[in-house]
């Protein structure tokens, strides 16, 4: 069979008719995302452990694979909050070499997703799930700037949640105040600057303002405590030299479930972005196309020494507000973003990282969704349970068992309620048929007399292996056995391997206790499993009925016989 592989970038359909005019909205729409993207793609680098100019050149590479590649028009790729956490842990335990590799392999899942065609499968991943996550990511990253908006100067935090915040709220006594005021300055110009200019990023302000102050403060201030991005780092304004990812079986062995996390959150995040863009601008993206963009922008950056990138909501949707709607505003964005890399990174230095501890302090606010999450524990219990396990697994070990643990449990909650709503009702003597469905008329309901010997069963609903256990109990259950079983099917949508093997026995148990079974209202998708599965040789071709009336003919038919 030939595989058949959804990738057409849209950049392909919307540069057909391009005019000066749409060149000039993504022009200028370019230019102040890739001005709003400055702070984040740095302040995102420094809360994942690397340097400034990693969150830059990874904004750089990865936002224009993305813009070049995907399968939406307005889409900005990017370094996340959402991985800095599992970025941190990465680099924790395995280097930096881990992080490149499994940055790497995370790309690879990536476009197997999109040429597997699951790009439609991912927006089935539960909502709860997701909320619960990108609280717990929040929480996280609020706990990681902690440190750096207090001005408290640890160098040894415990990993782990609880210790960490232990020795936080323990050493809050040694709190460099002006540290803070600065931190808490930044947050509040953050707030304040929409008020008076929708133009200019919060965080663009916020970081220039606060650059000039403490630069102020240590040149002719004397204050020498205010800890700045140079103070840390080396920075670097030489284009990144080319890195080749250290590959070896174990390391690929340790790092698949880092890399499969890396992959999941990705694709949730661009596709949850890419759909958020499609109610503002009235587009349809295509999943399969940004799912192997996002992974080609993942297997590229490694080679570069960056990290991990997906689509990012809060910069595509600056894009759309400033007039973007072709894939050159976001490739336009990455170039403005290279031409601040070459020329104002050495300025990056006299940043304080109070500022962009303030700068990370709102976007985990804004992460956080509380209102949504708040709402959402107020729903069903099974989904309130979900997302409060996926937030405390998220917070207190790690990204990965939480997205896998949650999945597990929303899969679990989710079979449990497809049995709890699926029925199994029975008749023995009466029957009472509805106008829809398989009794083959179509007027008003009438009610069927069973002759004696005769038993109806009937599912409501699909027959897999939870429905198949508790269907087989209750026939196990009955009591006097009767000469034929009528199985009703007329609401089965399909059937899974166990409700066959369990249909399989049902069948030779039946016949061995001199019981006919005949099934009823069998739809086409269910016939093809029968016949796939042999149980229509088993059964017999006869007593396989597209209504009710033939299945108690057959049934009939079989009684007569016998006593004939």
């Amino acid at each position: 069979m030939k595989l058949s592989i959804d990738f057409r970038p849209m950049l392909l359909d919307r540069i057909k008719g391009y005019t000066s005019q749409t060149l000039s909205r993504d022009l200028m729409a370019g230019l102040i995302v890739g001005i709003v993207a400055l702070p984040m793609a740095i302040a995102f680098a420094i809360a994942s452990g690397v340097s400034p100019e990693v969150g830059l050149i990874t904004a750089v590479i990865g936002g224009f694979l993305v813009a070049a590649l995907g399968g939406s028009s307005v889409q900005i790729g990017g370094p996340t909050g959402a991985f800095i956490i599992i970025v941190l842990g990465i680099i924790g335990e395995y280097g930096m070499s881990g992080l490149l590799l499994a940055t790497l392999m995370a790309g690879i899942l990536l476009v197997l997703m999109g040429v597997l065609g699951l790009g439609s499968l991912i927006k089935f991943i539960p909502y709860p799930i997701i909320l619960g996550f990108t609280a717990g990511i929040a929480v996280t990253i609020f706990t990681t700037q902690v440190n750096d908006l207090f001005g408290l100067g640890l160098t040894a935090l415990p990993k782990e949640f609880i210790p960490k915040w232990g020795v936080l709220l323990s050493s809050l006594g040694k709190t460099h105040w002006l540290t803070l005021a600065i931190g808490v300055g930044s947050v509040i110009i953050i707030q304040l600057t929409p008020k008076v200019t929708k133009v200019i990023p919060g965080s663009l302000v916020a970081i220039i303002l606060m650059t000039l102050l403490g630069y102020g403060l240590k040149t002719w201030g004397g204050i020498t405590e205010l800890t700045t991005i140079g103070d840390r780092y080396q920075i670097s304004t030489s284009l990144p030299s080319f890195v080749t990812p250290e590959l070896s079986w174990e390391a690929i062995q340790r790092l698949i479930s880092p890399a499969f996390t890396i992959a999941l959150l990705g694709a949730i995040e661009s596709l949850l972005s890419a759909s958020v863009a499609d109610g503002v601008i009235g587009e349809r993206h295509r999943s399969n196309t940004e799912l192997i963009a996002q992974g080609v922008a993942n297997i590229v950056v490694p080679f570069v020494g960056g990290i991990p990138v997906t689509g990012a909501i809060a910069r595509t949707m600056t894009n759309i507000n400033n007039g973007g709607r072709t894939p050159v505003a976001g490739m336009v964005h990455a170039v403005v973003l290279l031409l601040i890399f070459l020329f104002l990174m050495p300025l990056t230095a006299y940043i304080p990282m109070a500022c962009l501890a303030g700068v990370l302090v709102v976007i985990s606010y804004n992460m956080s969704g509380w209102r949504s999450v708040r709402a959402a524990l107020k729903g069903p219990r099974s989904d309130a349970a979900v997302l409060a396990t996926t937030f405390l697994l998220t917070v207190l070990f790690d990204l990965t068992i939480a997205i896998e643990l949650g999945l597990l449990l929303s899969m679990l909650l989710f079979m449990r309620r497809m049995v709890e709503s699926t029925k199994i009702l029975v008749s023995r003597k009466e029957l009472a048929l509805h106008a829809h469905g398989d009794d083959g008329h179509h007027g008003a309901q009438e009610v069927l007399t069973l002759p004696d010997g005769v038993e109806v069963y009937e599912i409501d609903g699909p027959f897999f292996f939870g429905i198949a256990n508790r269907f087989e109990e209750i026939v196990s259950a009955t009591g006097d056995r009767p000469k034929v079983r009528i199985l009703r099917m007329r609401f089965v949508p399909f059937m899974d391997s166990t409700a066959v093997r369990n249909l399989h026995i049902l069948i030779e148990t039946s016949r061995a206790q001199g019981v006919q079974l005949v099934l009823s209202g069998v739809n086409p998708r269910v016939r093809e499993t029968l016949i796939a599965t042999d149980i229509v040789d088993l059964i017999g071709e006869h007593y396989i009925c597209s209504d009710i009336h033939l299945a108690l003919e057959a049934a009939v038919s079989y009684i007569t016989s016998k006593e004939g």
